[in-house]
C-alpha cells in the first residue's frame, strides 16, 4: 500500500512500511511499553540481531482515512488505559509531524503483559 499526495512539484509516495516504523518507534517511547508483538518472521529477524521497528503495527488507508492497529505488550504495574491512551496520542502525534497524514483510527491491542524476570537464576 502506498499513501499518495499530489502536490504543484510531483507526486508524493509514503509507503506503508514507513507508517509501520514511525508508529513502532512511537510506541516504543511510551512509558510502561515492553514492546510490540510481532510475526514469527519479524522475531526471528531480531534474533539474528536486526531491530524490526515496524513489528505489531498495522497500517490500512480505507476511503475515510488511515487505519493503525497496534499490538503491544505492556510492563506489569502501569495502568493499561493509560498507557493505550498514551500511544494513541503518540502514534497519532508522530504520523502527523513527520507526514502530514490524519490518522482515522489508531487501535491499541494490548497483547500481553510483561513480568519483571528474575535478573539472576533460583539456586536449587
Amino acid at each position: 500500500m502506498k499513501i499518495e499526495g499530489k502536490e504543484s512539484l510531483g507526486t508524493i509516495e509514503v509507503a506503508s512500511e514507513v507508517l509501520e516504523v514511525i508508529a513502532g518507534i512511537a510506541t516504543t517511547d511510551v512509558e510502561g511499553v515492553a514492546g510490540t508483538r510481532g510475526t514469527f518472521a519479524s522475531g526471528v529477524a531480531e534474533k539474528l540481531g536486526k531491530k524490526v521497528h515496524g513489528k505489531g503495527i498495522r497500517t490500512e488507508w480505507l476511503t475515510d482515512g488511515l487505519y493503525v492497529d497496534i499490538y503491544c505488550v505492556i510492563t506489569f504495574g502501569y495502568s493499561i488505559p493509560s498507557v493505550a491512551k498514551e500511544v494513541q496520542t503518540k502514534v497519532r502525534q508522530a504520523i502527523q509531524d513527520m507526514t502530514s497524514l490524519e490518522t482515522k483510527e489508531v487501535n491499541v491491542h494490548v497483547a500481553a503483559i510483561q513480568f519483571d524476570q528474575p535478573k539472576e537464576p533460583l539456586e536449587q
